[in-house]
């Protein structure tokens, strides 16, 4: 017989199979010999209380033999059929790919970046010596935003489409199998490359074509409806022919922005968040989580994972909250141009680093971006541009990202000094309560001070804020029809994922790469 049930274990208790499999013969009331295999389904801790624990929902075969979890599929052989072009290589068009490789169609991926080895030797040269490869860097290039910036699983889109379809494909790709069961699934940045790796040769052995440092610099588009795309290719102008075309650019694609609106496309503006990246001394963190003394946190953390917080608060009736928290992890430089500073963070999958850090930002509204109201729908992307460029000018206009100290921040003071960073590119003490607007800035003191009263010891001065979070999502939504997934003017033009406005993160653009994927398949194969 097969049991689903679920059980509390002890942190001890949850690095045993052998204690988890008692406890689960003890709730069964069966012999634990009979157990022939224990599957984990779900597992999330529960610090709420003094007494910390596991919880975990397990299926238990009793004198029963498992299937196996998982096998990897080989695509279908689709160099000769019918393409669909994808712009971008990131979690949603890497996805889109894959569907319509598994429906008979070759995709043809086009991606402005290097290929995720290669993108390395941008990021060290951001990172070390401050030079800003507008092609390549932490947001463009093969794998996406999220390869180097955390890798981080966790979604709301349940309904949306089939999420452990999308956690499986990972799985089969090389990535552990405790993704299928975490309550708050992660990859590491560690291990998401060599990932990527394997879909892309799956992709190419399928017949599959992938272009990289090639940037689509137009739309050609006759009668309102795309038929391929323009792009750079190095010192080389070529034109990609398809009825068909997945626009999957990522958030930080601004030159698409600019593209689509230059040609009167459709275009809205969107909600969105800014703010600051905070870090505080992960034992700090684990000691507030976990309901211990600094001294304590050591013993703990050989049975529990770096703890993490999600802390929210209404502040004049806009919301402040934290934004991709990332435990024992390490803040990044994100910048995609000259001239601007951008911060955001990742964690390894150990998540061992010394420090935590996590987005603080506040909704930003209409009435915040006025000044750019001749911008049209790219006035948010303005306002962020601004705030960008504020942050590049007071970190010394370099990727030296402009610091403060918590609680200076809160009361206005310019810190003296700053302690140690994650930040590679090194900070700057400056005074961010003056260089953040007012609707922002006094809305993430008071955000800062609730905090400390929610998690004792976080409003700290131990805590360091680093200018700016800025790409939490996009200013600007690329509007489409809601059943067949294209744009409302342009037949074939399937705006995707976060840099259409209709995702937020790996899971969900992944998602979303594949309904846009299933619908453009369906038109290409309805054309003679």
């Amino acid at each position: 017989m097969i049991h689903e049930t679920d059980i509390f274990v002890s942190p001890e208790e949850a690095g045993s199979e052998e204690s988890i499999r008692n406890i689960a013969a003890q709730k069964l009331s069966v012999p634990k010999k009979s157990i022939s295999f224990l599957r984990i389904l779900k597992r999330s801790v529960d610090a709420r209380a003094k007494e910390i624990r596991f919880n975990m929902r397990v299926r238990i075969y009793v004198d029963e033999s498992p299937p196996s979890l998982l096998l990897k599929k080989e695509l279908p052989d689709v160099s000769r059929e019918k393409t669909v072009i994808i712009v971008g290589a990131g979690p949603a068009g890497l996805f889109a790919a894959l569907r319509c490789a598994e429906l008979n169609i070759k995709p043809v991926i086009l991606e402005r970046g290097k290929d995720v080895r290669n993108r390395r030797f941008d990021l060290a040269a951001l990172s070390k010596n401050h030079i800003v490869n507008p092609d390549s860097n932490y947001c463009f290039g093969e794998g996406g935003a999220g390869t180097y910036s955390d890798g981080k699983l966790y979604t709301r889109s349940t309904k949306r489409g089939d999420v452990n379809s999308i956690l499986e494909t990972f799985v089969a790709h090389g990535a552990s199998e405790d993704i299928l069961v975490d309550a708050h699934p992660h990859i590491g940045t560690n291990k998401l490359p060599q990932i990527i790796v394997s879909i892309r040769e799956a992709l190419i052995r399928a017949g599959a074509e992938i272009h990289f440092q090639t940037r689509v610099t137009d739309l050609l588009i006759r009668d309102n409806a795309v038929k391929g795309v323009h792009a750079v290719c190095g010192d080389e102008e070529k034109e990609f022919l398809s009825g068909q075309v997945i626009l999957a650019t990522g958030h930080s694609a601004r030159d698409i922005f600019d593209m689509l609106h230059r040609k009167n496309i459709r275009l809205e503006a969107k909600p969105f968040a800014m703010g600051l990246r905070v870090e505080h001394p992960q034992a700090l963190i684990d000691s507030i989580q976990y309901h211990c003394a600094s001294a304590q946190v050591d013993k703990l953390r050989k049975h529990l994972p770096a703890a993490s917080y999600n802390l929210v608060h209404q502040s004049a009736g806009r919301g402040v909250y934290s934004f991709c928290m990332c435990p024992g992890g390490i803040i990044a430089p994100c910048a995609t141009g000259p001239e601007e500073v951008v911060t955001n963070g990742w964690s390894p999958s150990k998540r061992n680093n010394p420090y935590s850090n996590s987005g603080i930002v506040v909704s930003i509204e209409p009435e915040d971006y006025k000044k750019y109201a001749a911008d049209g729908p790219l006035a948010g992307l303005r306002y962020q541009q601004a705030l960008e460029k504020a942050a590049f000018i007071a970190g010394g206009r370099r990727q030296t990202a402009p610091a403060q100290r918590m609680i200076d921040f809160v009361n206005g003071k310019i810190s003296a000094d700053l302690p140690h960073t994650s930040y590679q590119p090194g900070i700057l003490s400056a005074p961010l309560h003056e260089l953040l607007p007012p609707e922002m800035g006094k809305r993430l003191q008071d955000g800062f001070r609730v905090f400390g009263e929610k998690m004792k010891g976080y409003f700290t001065n131990e805590a360091t804020l680093h200018g700016v979070e800025s790409r939490t999502s996009s200013p600007v939504r690329i509007p489409r029809n809601k059943e067949t997934f294209e744009h409302v003017e342009i037949a074939g033009l399937y705006p995707c994922a976060e840099g259409a406005g209709y995702a937020g993160g790996i899971v969900s653009a992944a998602i979303d790469g594949q309904n846009c994927a299933e619908a453009a398949v369906m038109k290409a194969k309805m054309k003679n």
